[in-house]
């Protein structure tokens, strides 16, 4: 069978859908990756997929952009031939769904996250509920990362509830990110893995580290994640370097692999305003790190408060400084057994075999073999 998988890069492939993808390859498919060009795309043709470029911005909404991105994927489709797609992201599953619609090829979606914009009222969400309540009429099967999600586009009557499915995120490699013996660091080290976007809580962690500093709080807080600061939601460059200038974090740049940066922290930290399954909070539970973490859709999903971490106020830095500030206190015992009840939610909730599963029987349910 000839597979697509259409996504806003390929560094979101290889990082977070590479087993998934071995897996189809294993069982015979053809794959062919459709995502704009960057570092990890030579991974995918390494791995045995057919590449092809994509020219898209995921940032914003432009509408020559977005139609011209349309008429894109139409020409890649019929390239291609697939004999399913699999669309994840905002922009693949609105313009890529329509796309496999007009040629009549059946397509699987993923909602990965909403982000706050169906927080909001106002045109631009109003514009995104309509082009979804368009797009989502055509998938075969839509696949929600957490309750909250499905339950919100099924009560806005965007897509039938037969349409859905609840997947645990990306779930996680159980065995890559796998637990090391507990250590706590002579001082107590935050570690938030993050794009540097507002609305990660980003600045909520700055403001939570300054008040937890102007109470005598004596920690390490360090940040793991790309600058951002063209994204419509990113944080100027000369604000994150006055952070690191004055001594507020430590920011540790960028990893290709994050086990380290995660093993070498006391707590992982996520202020998320909104995720679908955020991957770094399933990679610190999987490595048994406890985690303090927003009371939104998404991240409430992976942490139970008081059992595998904190969970902490939207929007609300003296909260969050307050849960840190509990959880820097905490004796080594409990610091433990938070962390290894979040490796057991793991591996009964997130464990990404369950993902892959799902994924290929509504692949087989999804497409006739002649």
């Amino acid at each position: 069978m000839r597979i697509a998988i259409v996504l806003n890069t390929s560094w979101n492939i290889y990082n977070f859908r590479m087993n998934f993808v071995k897996a189809l390859l294993a069982d015979g498919h053809e794959v062919h990756t459709i995502a704009p060009h960057d570092n990890y795309s030579h991974y995918l043709t390494e791995a045995g997929c057919v590449h092809h470029d994509l020219k898209m911005d995921s940032r914003g909404a432009n509408p020559v952009k977005d139609v011209l991105l349309v008429f894109e994927l139409l020409s890649a489709y019929r390239k291609v031939k697939p004999d399913v797609i699999l669309h994840y992201t905002i922009k693949p599953n609105v313009y890529g769904t329509l796309a496999a619609a007009i040629l009549r090829i059946p397509s699987i979606n993923n909602v990965c996250g909403l982000g706050t914009i169906f927080l909001k009222k106002n045109l631009v969400s109003s514009i995104a509920i309509a082009l979804y309540r368009l797009a989502f009429r055509f998938p075969k099967k839509v696949f929600f990362q957490n309750p909250d999600d499905l339950a919100l586009f099924v009560n806005k009557k965007i897509i039938s509830s037969a349409t859905t499915d609840l997947i645990p995120g990306s779930g996680i490699d159980l065995r890559r990110f796998a637990p090391s013996d507990f250590k706590r660091n002579q001082k107590f080290t935050f570690l938030l893995v993050s794009r540097l976007i507002t609305d990660k809580g980003v600045l909520e962690f700055i403001e939570a580290i300054h008040q937890l500093r102007s109470s005598g709080v004596d920690a390490r807080f360090q940040i793991l994640g790309p600058k951002d600061p063209k994204h419509k939601r990113g944080i100027k460059l000369e604000v994150i370097n006055e952070w690191i200038t004055s001594g507020t974090v430590e920011y540790l740049g960028t990893a290709k692999d994050v086990r380290p940066f995660i093993e070498q922290a006391d707590c992982i930290v996520l202020p998320s305003y909104r995720e679908g399954t955020p991957r770094t909070l399933l990679e610190a539970a999987s490595i048994a790190k406890p985690i303090i973490t927003t009371d939104v859709p998404g991240c409430h999903n992976v942490v139970t408060d008081g059992h595998n971490g904190l969970l902490c106020n939207l929007k609300d830095s003296v909260d969050l400084a307050r849960k840190m500030k509990v959880m820097a206190n905490l004796d080594d015992e409990t610091l433990k057994t938070m962390g290894l009840n979040g490796r057991k939610k793991a591996e009964l909730e997130f464990d990404e075999s369950i993902v892959i599963n799902k994924y290929m029987r509504a692949i087989q349910s999804t497409v006739v073999v002649p």
